[in-house]
């Protein structure tokens, strides 16, 4: 299941992307407080969802839900339909209209919330959300996961994975110490994300690293044109789950990408529209990356460590 992250950006604050940065982040969106237990760690948690992204079962408003864990979304996002069956007692919401936008340009308007968001060994207190309509993301058709944590999250903490055996954790940076397998990737920090090269047949393509995205690869037609994918070769069509729908996109196989300090081989890579920011990704390296292999990603620091995979090459 491709799932393309969102990107969201206030308002009315399109043109001048450094005052919407600051506006956004400073007056709108501030850091939430994380509370860990005593062992400064969530302990490992099952994915709740038979899909590649990692999901993970929370409380939120005295019910149980499933949450995405998106390095993508610049921004925690809540289902409509999720905030409206929430206690109204206490709900706080605030009335700065948001536009969110996801792979094909579609965008949508929504509102604010404050959650209080709860894992085993961890409270997540003073998360602002968007409020948009998830569709098939939120909707039992779909990934059922009416909320999204994102980077606003993701930059207080340590996330740790483990895909071969579906897991997923959370550690306070100050607690995290890093097994001696995994090694660091080149990566650098561009807002809330960590952006790393790959190589697509060669040429060099800066791409997000998305844990709310399956593939492996996702490039916009740009970059795909300009690493020679749209060169006439065969095409295939796939339906990625994205901000408020599905969206049929084509495919196209790369005979080789490289990530990381690994090499694949005869790669789907998806081709999306290039929503109109300025500051939206070339490309997104998914979970299938990661496949085979252990991942701790640091938002805040700027840090990525992925342990070697199994076989030298996939594919």
């Amino acid at each position: 299941m491709n799932r393309r992250s969102l990107l969201i950006r206030a308002a009315g604050l399109a043109a001048v992307v450094g005052g919407a940065w600051w506006a956004r982040e400073t007056l709108l969106w501030p850091r939430p407080t994380l509370d860990f237990v005593e062992s400064g760690a969530t302990p490992w948690l099952a994915y709740a969802r038979n899909a590649l992204a990692p999901t993970v079962r929370v409380r939120l408003g005295g019910l149980e839900v499933t949450a995405l864990i998106d390095s993508g979304a610049q921004y925690s996002v809540i289902d409509r339909a999720l905030v409206a069956a929430l206690p109204s007692a206490g709900r706080s919401l605030f009335d700065m209209p948001l536009v969110a936008y996801g792979v094909g340009g579609g965008a949508q308007v929504g509102r604010g919330t404050t959650l209080a968001v709860d894992l085993p060994g961890l409270s997540v207190r003073g998360l602002r959300a968007a409020i948009l309509d998830l569709g098939p993301l939120a909707s039992g058709q779909g990934l059922q996961t009416p909320l999204i944590l994102g980077q606003d999250v993701l930059g207080e903490a340590v996330l740790a994975l483990d895909p071969r055996r579906r897991h997923a954790r959370l550690v306070r940076r100050e607690a995290f110490v890093r097994p001696p397998d995994l090694a660091p990737a080149i990566v650098r920090r561009q807002g809330g994300s960590l952006v790393t090269e790959v190589t697509v047949e060669g040429s060099a393509v800066q791409a997000v690293v998305d844990t709310g995205a399956s593939a492996l690869l996702g490039l916009s037609r740009e970059a795909a044109n300009g690493a020679g994918l749209l060169d006439g070769r065969p095409q295939g069509s796939g339906v990625s789950l994205v901000l408020g729908g599905a969206l049929r996109s084509a495919t196209v196989e790369a005979r080789t990408v490289t990530f990381a300090d690994h090499l694949y081989r005869r790669v789907s890579v998806g081709v999306f529209d290039q929503p109109p920011l300025p500051n939206f990704p070339g490309g997104l390296v998914g979970m299938e990356a990661f496949n085979g292999r252990r991942v701790a990603m640091d938002l805040g620091a700027g840090a990525l460590f992925v342990s070697r995979p199994l076989d030298l090459t996939v594919g």
